[in-house]
Parts: structure tokens; sequence; C-alpha cells
């Protein structure tokens, strides 16, 4: 089960249960396939919300193995296209789940 406190969802794809978490060893590993310098630009390339099934497949295999799956990206890519709805509800609410409603914003150093 899920502990949505760690950013943790549960997902159900083709049948099988996985629970999805991005870590930071994942966000790091996203930052650099999609060559991004920092974690607020990769919260803006999901939020603008055009993704296509390389990056659906990324995504979900960064939170499978965040979750203790052993996943890759090409299993994924393997699935059939009628898991794609399934697919997209999970990657979409890891998102929510590491993102909330905002991009993220590190601190950083406050001005005086």
């Amino acid at each position: 089960m899920a502990n949505a406190r760690r950013g943790e969802v549960d997902a159900t794809v083709a049948g099988r249960p996985f629970t999805l978490c991005l870590t930071l060893g994942s966000l790091a590993e996203l930052e650099a396939a999609f060559a991004l310098d920092d974690l607020g630009a990769l919260a803006e390339r999901f939020a603008a919300g055009r993704l296509g099934a390389r990056d659906l497949a990324r995504l979900f295999a960064a939170g499978a193995r965040g979750g203790g799956h052993s996943v890759t990206e090409a299993e994924i890519l393997a699935w059939p296209a009628a898991t794609l709805g399934e697919v997209v509800s999970a990657v979409a609410a890891l998102l929510a789940a590491t993102f909330g409603d905002a991009p993220p914003n590190p601190p950083g150093p406050q001005a005086a």
C-alpha cells in the first residue's frame, strides 16, 4: 500500500500492481534524460502536459524503480497500447504526488 507522505501512489497496469515513487535519484535521472538543469525545469516540462510515449515510459519506470520494482523503460514500451490510459493515470497521479499543484521551489538564500 502506498504511503502518501512519501509521495507514493498505487497503480495497476495490465493487471500488475505497482507502487510508484520519485526519489531524489530518479529525479536526477529524469533531469539527465530530459537534458534539464534543475527540478524547476523538470516540473515545468511535465506541467506543459505534452508527454510522448517515451516520456511516459521513462516517468513510469523511474517511479516504479523508486517504489521498489525492477522494470525498465523498454519493458514498459513493449506493453500493449491498450494500457496507455492506465499508464497516463498512474503518471499523472505520480507527478501530482511529487510536485503538487505548483512546480517545486527549492529553498535558497533569503534576501535580507
